[in-house]
């Protein structure tokens, strides 16, 4: 019955995805922005939110600045993080790669 249930409901939960943003900064040249977005099916929220927090905690994710993490759910950002000087950065021209 709870198997059943869950097929019924699956199509209406929310899908989840993670996207994390790295700005790359060259003297003299427009700021590369790379996209890399991870997503998840329909329902998942714990292994996203899991995938977040990994990212979040991860030594490399910290050293690379300037890092901008989001968690989405249906297109819209729950949760973000941010390592180095993301507010600045934006005001310049982006460049998005990815």
């Amino acid at each position: 019955m709870k198997s059943l249930l869950k097929k019924v409901i699956k199509p209406f939960l929310p899908k989840y995805e993670v996207v994390c943003t790295t700005y790359q900064v060259i003297p003299g040249l427009p700021v590369n922005g790379n996209h890399q977005k991870h997503t998840f099916e329909k329902g998942a929220s714990e292994e996203a939110r899991k995938f977040y927090v990994k990212v979040i905690n991860s030594d490399m994710t910290k050293t690379m600045a300037p890092v901008e993490v989001h968690l989405k759910r249906r297109g819209k950002t729950i949760e973000k993080q941010h390592f180095g000087p993301i507010d600045e950065l934006k005001k310049f021209n982006i460049v998005y790669k990815g």
